[in-house]
């Protein structure tokens, strides 16, 4: 399955990121992409995207990554709601032991 995701690029205390077309298979940092479809800069907060390609690969069945995929809608590409990205947090529960008599 093809996946448009972030490939993090930059030195050490600089992130910037591409956005590529992979295999879902490879790994983030393996480098094996198929296309760039465009860049963050995190430390600017600036976003390229190449719109037309990043509609095409959709079209033939290419899945987002959520953060790819709220940096979609935020430029309009596609409609939709936003993903949330934040990891869920599950409730604290007390355990309770038992006493021994």
């Amino acid at each position: 399955m093809l996946k448009i995701r972030l490939q993090r690029t930059g030195r050490k205390n600089n992130p910037a990121f591409r956005i590529v077309l992979t295999d879902s298979k490879n790994a983030a940092k393996s480098g094996k992409f198929k296309e760039i479809l465009g860049s963050y800069d995190l430390k600017k907060g600036e976003i390229i995207i190449k719109e037309d390609r990043i509609k095409h690969w959709m079209g033939v069945g290419a899945q987002t990554s959520d953060t790819v995929h709220n940096f979609l809608v935020d430029k309009k590409v596609i409609q939709s709601k936003k993903k949330n990205v934040l990891p869920k947090k599950s409730p604290t529960t007390k355990k309770k032991t038992a006493k021994k008599s």
